[in-house]
């Protein structure tokens, strides 16, 4: 066991982390107050999301699930593999290396809803996989652990928050549903809908992100290790998801939405594991590490939307130029069904008539060619 001492810094003079303390302190109330907005606001968040999935679409994902399977593989795959070798790469204790495999290990966070949405990915393939990733994540967690973990802990010291799990999978789904029906019945209602809910997603992020620098000021007082694996983690795991995306052809949309589907892990259940799991002399050592993951997934999810956003105003000027927009014109996205070749990013908006309806452009083409052939 580690001891906590008194003047530890990140404790308080019982030897309890402050993440912990907090609950039971005179802040008890501010922070569970302030828990209950969040949800409340993320849930209208969802909701707003969810008003741009259409029911068509979906089920195509469901029906030709090769994006969702690559996201899943970059889910489960890439990222408890990414967390144990940068355990091993930077040496931490071994308390901290549990926790930096559990976030890997956590199934996708609503946050990649928000930044997919601001990043024009494909919503629908993103509140999919993350249902998919929430909903196998009960069976994948402990299988992922069982293989990274026992390395440095006895895995049956560590316990699955399913109730926790079931709870956000149910404030994922309801308010997605309603988003769908509101889409499906008042289109025009689901636009406006849209926009407040993307403009509070915006104000929900800042929002998350200063009240856990204010409420856990005091657990930023960590290993320059931990530190530094908290900032590049989330990174590595954007940059991997669009990579493998691109290495199996995926459509640049789907490429981006699984990035943001890697990086962005669900940190309320990794910090519910932490506190079911582990004594407060060791949680100490390790609950900081979801609030820097948590903070600069948030930070470099919005330097990726400002650096898109930017590079899509570029573009567009560059479309709008007549003297460069030869090379837009014969440059085939051909769709097999699985994915569409990538060919540059000004192909998102030519191409996506052929993602969406790619059989049906096929056929309309072969009835042309058959009725000029009758005249």
């Amino acid at each position: 066991m580690l001891n906590c001492s008194g003047d530890t810094e990140g404790c308080v003079g019982n030897g309890t982390p402050i993440g912990v303390a907090l609950a039971g302190s005179s802040e008890g109330a501010l922070h569970r107050a302030l828990g209950v907005v969040l949800t409340s606001l993320l849930a209208l968040v969802v909701f707003s999301l969810g008003c741009t999935v259409e029911v068509g679409k979906l089920w195509s994902h469901l029906r030709r699930p090769w994006g969702i399977l690559v996201g899943l593989l970059c889910q489960f795959g890439i990222m408890p593999l990414t967390a144990h070798l940068l355990s091993l790469a930077f040496a931490v204790r071994p308390v901290q290396a549990v926790a930096i495999l559990i976030m890997g290990c956590c199934p996708g966070g609503t946050i990649s809803n928000i930044i997919t949405y601001w990043i024009d990915g494909d919503m629908d393939l993103s509140i999919t996989m993350t249902t998919c990733s929430t909903v196998l994540g009960l069976g994948m967690m402990p299988l992922c652990l069982y293989v990274y973990a026992r390395f440095w802990v006895q895995t049956d010291n560590i316990k699955i928050p399913y109730f926790n799990i079931g709870v956000t999978l149910i404030t994922l789904i309801v308010p997605v549903a309603c988003g769908v029906f509101v889409n499906y019945k008042w289109p025009k209602a689901a636009r406006i809908i849209l926009k407040v809910g993307s403009a509070l997603g915006v104000f929900l992020i800042l929002v998350i992100a200063i009240a856990g620098a204010v409420l856990y000021k005091g657990s930023w007082n960590t290993d320059t290790s931990l530190l530094t694996i908290g900032i590049v983690f989330p990174m590595i795991g954007y940059t991997a998801g669009f990579f493998i995306s691109v290495i199996v052809r995926q459509p640049w949309k789907r490429c981006r939405t699984i990035a943001m589907e890697t990086g962005a892990q669900n940190v309320q259940i990794c910090s519910t594991m932490l506190q079911l799991s582990f004594p407060p002399e060791q949680l100490v050592l390790m609950f900081t590490f979801p609030l820097i993951y948590g903070s600069f997934q948030l930070l470099n999810g919005l330097l990726l939307v400002i650096v898109f956003q930017m590079y899509k105003r570029m573009a567009a000027q560059k479309r709008e130029d007549p003297s460069s927009a030869e090379h837009l014109q014969d440059s085939p996205n051909l769709n097999n069904g699985q994915g569409e070749v990538n060919v540059a990013f000004e192909n998102d908006k030519s191409a996506s008539p052929i993602e969406e309806n790619g059989s049906e452009s096929v056929q309309i083409g072969v009835n042309k060619t058959t009725e000029y052939s009758k005249l």
